[in-house]
């Protein structure tokens, strides 16, 4: 029987040799992929926990990183995969080399930390609750590994590292830039510094946040967080899209003055009320937040399509301010770990930053809309329109937060003396609301007066003039 023949430049090679290639680049290829995909198997989430503390002319840094995290390290084991900790320390100090010590980044007054030591490492078990203390985390760290007698499947452990640094003062200002994010899909770590004085800094964030200043000056804080009050409005379309059905009927600088200022005051009050404890601590209060925000939309935007009273139109602008200064709260409680002791000073920063945001919003939109009015379409039409898209928009947010809402349990609140007291903090929040409420009716009221006299006074010198 003849043997069928391939060719290759020129070369004649059998059917059964090709084939037998072939198999073995395709086989040889899944091992390939499938050896590259345990090499890089990285858990989906992962939590970090570090303790640091100034001491004198030392930095010290102590650790705690899961070594399910650790997967391109070849570890010692023995039987099944249990951790042989005898003939471990030098796989241990390289997993603490390549994925601690050169991810994350100390500076001293701006200048990074360069002269560091890899002290101690040391495998511990998953329920060993040393660090929630510095004292007791630097203790165990510190000492004799666990016997090999002990049976740890290596991914169970957690890994302990002990670094120090050279510095000049524990006094000076200190700062870090983490980058530990790439040990999980999604990594939390729980930082504690503490500050020379006997106070303590906690800080609880996810991937990698940039720089980070562990005990900021006030003005470091206040930039810090204008930038992210900045960052929220322009990133919340929630909050935009409310902005823009205040914008629609009102284009005149004039007449948008009492509605961005009620809409200012109300977002502000609510936020630094929430900031100092006012808002419930509930799970269901963000959704229910959430879902008015987004019926303040349609709310505005059906106001906007059926041509209600402009004039009033701040009062309501304030009761929906109200609500989104409680949205605004829960970014502003989520980053206040950055505040260091400056809590009032980045409050306030926070609510600047959100007003910058809403003027630069204001500073587009209002020449844009009249463009589009004097040159595109009818006033009216397009306000319809507008209004009905947004209207669209926010009625689908509104039913979905809303089914969200409806998954969590309501339950009547026990009366003690915690309810008494936020009750009391509560009938504070809605005195001061009442008073600026009155405020600002005498205060428009007053602009209105005056606006209404200085017009009646140009019609006059109009009409001596004809």
């Amino acid at each position: 029987m003849k043997m069928p023949i391939l060719s290759y430049f020129g070369i004649r090679f059998p059917t059964v040799y090709w084939r037998c290639t072939i198999s073995c680049s395709v086989l040889l290829s899944a091992l390939l992929i499938s050896e590259a995909t345990y090499a890089h198997d990285i858990p989906s989430r992962v939590t970090v926990y570090a303790f640091v503390k100034p001491e004198g002319k030392q930095l010290t840094a102590i650790l705690r990183v899961p070594m399910e995290a650790l997967s391109e390290i070849s570890f010692p084991l023995r039987g099944p995969g249990y951790l042989q900790f005898s003939q471990a320390s030098f796989a241990l100090r390289d997993a603490a080399q390549v994925y601690i010590t050169e991810s994350i980044h100390f500076y001293e007054n701006g200048e990074q930390l360069a002269d560091k030591t890899l002290q101690a490492t040391r495998v511990s078990l998953p329920s060993d609750r040393s660090f929630t203390d510095y004292d007791l985390a630097l203790a165990n760290v510190q000492s004799p590994p666990l016997d090999d007698s002990v049976d740890l499947f290596w991914r169970q452990g957690v890994l302990d590292v002990l670094v120090t640094y050279a510095i000049q003062s524990e006094n000076s200002q200190f700062s870090v830039e983490p980058e530990l994010g790439t040990l999980s899909g999604e990594t939390t770590t729980v930082l504690r510094f503490l500050v020379p004085d006997g106070g303590e800094r906690v800080f609880n964030y996810r991937g990698n946040p940039g720089l980070v200043e562990l005990d900021p000056r006030w003005h470091q804080a206040a930039l810090r967080f204008i930038a992210m009050g900045f960052e929220h409005i322009l990133e919340g379309l929630d909050h935009l899209l409310f902005l823009f059905c205040l914008v629609i009927p009102l284009r005149s600088i004039r007449a948008l003055i009492p509605v961005i200022t009620s809409f200012t005051v109300a977002h502000s009050i609510t936020l630094i009320g929430a900031a100092f404890g006012i808002a419930p601590s509930t799970l269901w209060f963000p959704p229910l937040i959430e879902t008015l925000i987004a019926l303040s939309i349609v709310y505005m935007a059906f106001e906007n399509i059926v041509g209600a009273k402009l004039e009033h139109r701040w009062m309501v602008t304030f009761g929906f301010g109200l609500i989104h200064g409680f949205g605004f709260s829960f970014l502003f409680s989520e980053t206040l770990q950055f505040a260091g002791g400056h809590l009032f000073s980045s409050l306030l920063a926070f609510n600047i930053g959100v007003e910058l945001g809403q003027l630069m919003v204001l500073i587009l939109v209002v020449p844009l809309l009249y463009l589009l009015f004097k040159y595109f379409v009818n006033e009216r039409v397009g306000t319809i329109l507008l209004s009905a898209l947004l209207a669209h928009s926010a009625w689908h947010w509104m039913l979905d937060r809303g089914n969200q809402l409806s998954e969590y349990q309501f339950q009547m609140p026990i009366f003690d003396g915690v309810f008494f007291a936020s009750l009391m903090r509560w009938g504070m929040m809605f005195i001061i609301i009442g008073g600026v409420l009155w405020l600002m009716y005498e205060v428009f009221r007053r602009f209105a007066m005056v606006e209404a006299i200085s017009s009646y006074g140009t019609r006059r010198e109009t009409k001596a003039g004809n």
